[in-house]
């Protein structure tokens, strides 16, 4: 194919030759190649400063990212074949690893499909495109979904934030099956629906799954508090781990109506909830001097931007803060982030200061990641943004 091509300033192309996919606005030398000539979508040849061939990428003028590595061959760009074989690629690992069709079957960048986002709900497939090349490849997608897993319903949910960066409308349509209102997800052998409409972004977070396993095991006999709980991920799965009492906490009603709705579901007696701000709801229960064995933190990303990462440590202090506080003497802190822009060890380093501040001695007992359906890309550092800490928390111990 002729493609036409965009070319990179003097010394841009490092990055891209460690490992990672995208190019930035300011990278481009737009002297030779004005980004003005290119259409949002569409597909070019990316040269070095010294003319060398690099590979092709979606470009997008109008964004930051305004080039997505599609291969690193010059002369071949994504067509609906090599965009059906990096589905079945990314499909084969998962079926690998997970016996039942509950998982993310396409991780963007790191199934070599950037900007594209597809979980599996059993016979439901529910796709997420969130740039222009991947928008302009949408009935190949679809096409190619039907082809491998013949979904009874396929979901186009096309409403994140980063369709508007990308100039992109914001739409949910359905384009095969009966409507579907309500997901069902198995996970750890825990039962659970959550409403499509409203729902967060898919309308499930399969990264934690992990995660989420491991707390089972530290569960029998303990009272539970899930802070951030959405439908109940963590808090469900401790009750099915043995906890004696879980209470989930989060600022949606309609969340909360579907942690009731899977308590139910599972046949679990022992669960209540409480709406409210978490901070608020947290500094609340420490005035009433409540106490609990495991206090699970999972909040949204509280740095979605650079700018913000000195106000989002500060909210990570004050929330580890809290949660320790409500610990019995020796309970069990999860403190999880899915804040690209925090890394591992300054979580470690902030619960560390948190239990100081409080006058706790903390041990770390194991640290969690992101499943193998979320997998990292060493030389894309965006793509391991999920940490979960195991902390016990002692009183009256050194």
């Amino acid at each position: 194919m002729d493609f036409p091509v965009l070319y990179l300033r003097k010394g841009a192309e490092r990055r891209l030759k460690a490992g990672h996919l995208w190019v930035y606005s300011n990278e481009v030398d737009t002297r030779r190649s004005p980004l003005t000539d290119f259409e949002a979508g569409s597909q070019a040849q990316l040269r070095a400063s010294n003319d060398k061939p690099l590979g092709t990428v979606f470009v997008n003028p109008h964004a930051l990212i305004c080039g997505r590595l599609i291969s690193r061959n010059a002369t071949t760009g994504m067509t609906p074949k090599r965009l059906t074989d990096r589905l079945e690629t990314a499909l084969k690992l998962r079926d690998r690893v997970f016996p039942e069709p509950w998982y993310r079957w396409v991780y963007g960048d790191s199934d070599g499909l950037s900007g594209l986002v597809i979980d599996r709900f059993g016979d439901v497939v529910v796709v997420q495109i969130s740039t222009a090349g991947m928008e302009a490849m949408k009935e190949a997608i679809v096409r190619g979904v039907q082809r491998l897993v013949h979904p009874e319903a396929i979901i186009l949910k096309n409403d994140g934030k980063m369709r508007s960066v990308e100039g992109l409308p914001s739409y949910v349509e359905q384009v095969e099956g009966e409507p579907v209102d309500v997901l069902q997800v198995r996970e750890n052998g825990v039962l659970f629906e959550v409403p499509l409409s409203g729902g967060q972004k898919t309308g499930w977070f399969y990264d934690h799954r992990m995660n989420r396993a491991r707390l089972q095991q530290y569960s029998p006999g303990c009272r539970v508090l899930d802070v951030f709980s959405y439908a109940g991920g963590w808090g469900l799965q401790a009750a099915a781990g043995g906890a004696s009492s879980v209470t989930c906490v989060d600022s949606s009603r309609q969340a909360l109506a579907s942690v009731h709705h899977n308590a139910a579901l599972n046949g679990f007696n022992n669960v209540d909830t409480l709406e409210g701000d978490a901070f608020e709801v947290l500094k609340g229960l420490a005035d009433d001097k409540q106490k609990f064995d495991i206090v699970v933190l999972d909040p949204p990303a509280l740095i979605p931007r650079r700018r913000d990462q000195k106000a989002g440590e500060q909210a990570y202090a004050r929330l580890n803060q809290l949660g320790l506080r409500l610990l019995e003497r020796d309970g069990l802190l999860v403190s999880a982030s899915c804040s690209m822009h925090l890394s591992r060890d300054k979580l470690v380093d902030i619960i560390r200061g948190s239990a100081r501040k409080v006058d706790r001695f903390v041990q770390l007992l194991e640290q969690g990641y992101q499943g193998p359906d979320h997998p990292m890309v060493p030389g894309i550092p965006e793509t391991d943004y999920l940490k979960a800490c195991f902390v016990r928390s002692l009183t009256e111990f050194l």
